[in-house]
């Protein structure tokens, strides 16, 4: 799995968890609702950590906490 697959994966988790859907979480982070699914969408290889830490903080979540879930440990290389 790459970074950013895991990185989708672990806010759909946490949506899940929360019972709640991409725009409400760009709501919450104070972005915008194509920044959510831009992120989300599986043909886009990169993500900012800037946008990660924003939904992060909308979540309640720290990076920390975001980046200590099973799904990171086990990444690919990313090397070209």
């Amino acid at each position: 799995m790459r970074v950013k697959d895991a990185v989708v994966l672990r806010f759909t988790q946490l949506m899940e968890q929360r019972n709640i859907r991409p725009n409400e979480l760009a709501n919450l982070a104070g972005v915008t609702p194509s920044t959510v699914y831009s992120m989300l969408d599986a043909r886009r290889r990169e993500v900012s950590i800037n946008v990660i830490k924003k939904l992060c903080d909308g979540l309640g979540v720290s990076l920390g906490d975001f980046f200590s879930a099973p799904v990171f440990e086990s990444l690919e290389q990313e090397l070209k």
